[in-house]
């Protein structure tokens, strides 16, 4: 993991993406990869001419040198932390965004968003590990740091997308104070926990094995058990396929990246 691209955005979730990915590239002597995303230009419509078109150009110099000044200022804090960084502009949507520059990335930073999506928010993750094929990590807004001395729980159902999470967070894993394997309502035909356990531990990572029954449902029991253990960490699988996602995203996933406490990462 040391190509770690990381979206920058002027929405509230942009704190916690900047902090998280800061702690990452350190962790992972990485090299972050900023995307300003800018999203189109509005065009203006109708016959505007004299004191309307001088009002809508002055807009836009307004909104073009706060748009700069904001870039300065991410420069220059970026410029003060001690990693590398290159800073790129974007004037693509969010997802068309990253999805442009995916392929050399071997981790990508995004906002899990709280609460009720809404026609406003700049943010939509659910999809994004479907389309992108890369691992994502989802950062809660309030996030100000990646915290594995305290911990990582990775939830294990033995599906393809876990398997891929889990190989995907060998480098955050190794670098934990200690990782915890979930197992809830275990199912049949699938990866026994204790494979993924032995593959772990030939990476030098030797995990606590924990299987449990749900009481409510799989995303509520996740969240607890991330609370009881004050991991730092959740990693998990995303699942289904594109063209089903929004059926897929009303399941564990979708609710984990409405509730997680803590950075989630996604792969699929």
């Amino acid at each position: 993991m040391k190509n770690i691209l990381l979206p920058l955005q002027a929405d509230p979730g942009q704190e916690a993406r900047l902090q998280i990915a800061l702690d990452a590239a350190r962790m992972l002597d990485g090299h972050l990869e900023c995307v300003e995303v800018r999203g189109a230009p509005m065009p203006i419509m109708g016959d505007f001419g004299g004191e309307a078109a001088a009002l809508a150009l002055v807009a836009f110099r307004e909104a073009e040198q706060a748009r700069q000044a904001a870039q300065a200022r991410i420069e220059q804090r970026l410029t003060a932390e001690d990693v590398r960084w290159s800073f790129a502009q974007s004037s693509a949507a969010l997802a068309d965004a990253l999805a442009h520059n995916a392929d050399l990335a071997d981790l990508i930073i995004i906002s899990g968003r709280l609460g009720e999506p809404d026609e406003t928010a700049s943010v939509h993750p659910q999809p994004l590990p479907l389309r992108l094929r890369r691992p994502l990590l989802a950062v809660p807004p309030t996030a100000r740091e990646l915290a594995l001395d305290r911990g990582a729980l990775v939830a294990w159902d033995g599906s393809r997308p876990a398997l891929e999470a889990v190989r995907a967070a060998v480098p955050l894993l190794a670098r934990s104070a200690a990782v915890t394997i979930l197992e809830v309502d275990a199912p049949s035909k699938a990866i026994p926990i204790e494979a993924i356990a032995l593959y772990l531990s030939r990476h030098g990572i030797m995990p606590d094995l924990v299987q449990r029954r749900s009481q409510s449902t799989v995303a509520a029991c996740l969240c607890d058990h991330v609370q009881a253990s004050n991991a730092g960490l959740l990693v998990m699988g995303a699942y289904g396929s594109l063209p089903l996602a929004q059926a897929v995203f009303g399941g564990v996933t979708r609710t984990m990246l409405a509730t997680s406490p803590v950075p989630l990462l996604l792969a699929h």
